[in-house]
């Protein structure tokens, strides 16, 4: 049977300079960024300019590829793409939020739509923010046209609140997987259902509470490997931010962002402008707040500007010197982080012993609240003592890491059990990097 040709995936194409060739060697590294190997060649994109429908994870891949190119996020109607692998949500940050994060937790819970999740992989047309995130003073009406909650809606708000510091303890503790439906739930039955209501429609506080959650359904999302999911998440919770005139949450939400595509590997400028962006949104709030800013901005500055890089990191340090705030996600910095960030930067400017020390510290400061950072951050120890030959101190490390690995779901731990795999194989003849591995082994499949 003939087919039509896919007339509007061949305009894109022909629009971003690809010949067929190109792009399907663009697609196979956008698959290896998402640890997928796909065979993709020029015939396979011949096929599909000549009709034949992509299969997944290929539409998602294609549209990611393009809107890369085409510097804006592609649509599946402008590719000619009538079938795609992840639930329909509007990729642009101007949909409004309240129905995306509505259709997204809905997705969540049915178990029919819930395998759609997380399909698409992690895009970097979607860093690219509208003028009214950009501007250095969040827009809105005047204070008198943005009433706070009554009576009633304070009551909710608190609880909003209240959920906001358990749900971030259990991920801290479990991971994000095993969470992540919990509060969707609780956005999509307890929160949505009061930015509806009349107690709390439009008011700020209210808003400002469900930046927060969704925040932490991004991170969760994150966590969890559904990386383009989380991304629509933070998107939400930036506009929520604007909403609510809350520059803290907005700086918080746009740094998040930007450690998000940092851990993917990703340091491009887009991704230093998101760092840039939440520094100057946080410029009059809390010194905890602007501390978390700096901090990461000096690990994106390092790739860059190491002058920069260590100047942002002695001024996050010394907000952090100032930092008073009461305990919670959104009011403090501790300071095992800001070391770890420290670790992160320094690791980036070649200064291993100086990375070493850093995350020693950090490591030592972390609490039993921080299991799941501990974790992390005893296997970015372990990956730096073997960069700098301190097979020992890196086995020692690893081992703690193994010990801790099944008490957690998270994706993040997971990209580090992958990392000790691929470490430790030259390492095999030795006693105890055997025993690690056959204990990895155990844990996860081989890289």
């Amino acid at each position: 049977m003939s087919r039509e040709p896919n007339t509007r995936l061949k305009l894109l194409v022909q629009a971003v300079g690809l010949s067929p060739a190109q792009l399907a060697r663009e697609l196979r590294v956008l698959a290896a960024e998402h640890g997928r190997s796909l065979s993709f060649d020029r015939s396979t994109v011949q096929r599909w300019l000549d009709g034949t429908q992509p299969r997944p994870p290929a539409p998602a891949l294609l549209l990611e590829c393009l809107s890369r190119r085409m510097g804006r996020p592609v649509t599946p109607q402008e590719a000619g793409l009538t079938r795609t692998p992840a639930v329909a949500v509007d990729p642009a940050w101007e949909a409004a939020p309240l129905r995306k994060l509505s259709q997204l937790t809905g997705a969540e819970l049915d178990p029919t739509r819930q395998m759609l999740l997380g399909t698409d992989g992690f895009s970097l047309a979607a860093l690219g923010m509208p003028g009214l995130i950009t501007s250095s003073s969040v827009p809105g009406p005047p204070a008198s046209a943005r009433p706070d909650a009554s009576r009633s809606g304070l009551m909710r708000v608190d609880r909003m609140s209240g959920m906001t510091l358990l749900f971030h303890a259990a991920a801290e503790k479990y991971g994000g997987q095993p969470v992540r439906a919990a509060l969707a739930a609780f956005l999509a039955h307890e929160a949505i259902p009061a930015l509806y209501s009349p107690a709390c429609e439009h008011s700020r506080s209210a808003l400002s509470a469900a930046a927060q959650l969704t925040l932490l359904l991004g991170n969760m999302s994150a966590d969890s490997g559904h990386d383009r999911v989380a991304q629509h998440y933070y998107q939400i919770a930036a506009r929520f931010a604007v909403d609510a005139d809350d520059s803290a949450t907005l700086a918080i939400t746009l740094r998040t962002m930007a450690t998000h595509a940092h851990e993917l590997g990703h340091h491009t400028q887009a991704v230093l402008y998101l760092s840039e962006q939440a520094v100057s949104h946080a410029s009059a709030a809390p010194p905890a707040v602007q501390a978390y800013t700096q901090a990461q901005l000096a690990v994106l500055q390092a790739y860059y500007d190491p002058h920069a890089a260590l100047d942002s990191l002695a001024r996050s340090e010394h907000l952090h010197a100032r930092a008073n705030g009461p305990p919670g996600p959104f009011t403090a910095y501790p300071a095992s982080a800001l070391c770890y960030q420290r670790g992160q930067t320094l690791s980036i400017l070649a200064d291993r012993s100086g990375a070493v020390n850093a995350l020693k510290t950090s490591l030592h400061l972390r609490t039993p609240d921080e299991h799941r950072a501990a974790v992390l951050t005893r296997a970015r120890l372990a990956e730096t003592h073997l960069s700098i030959g301190h097979l020992e101190r890196a086995l020692d490390q690893w081992q703690a890491f193994l010990t801790a690995y099944p008490t957690l779901h998270s994706t993040r731990a997971a990209r580090h059990l992958h990392t000790l795999q691929k470490q430790l194989q030259p390492y095999q003849h030795h006693h105890t990097a055997r025993q690690l591995l056959a204990q990895a082994h155990l844990l996860g499949p081989q890289p």
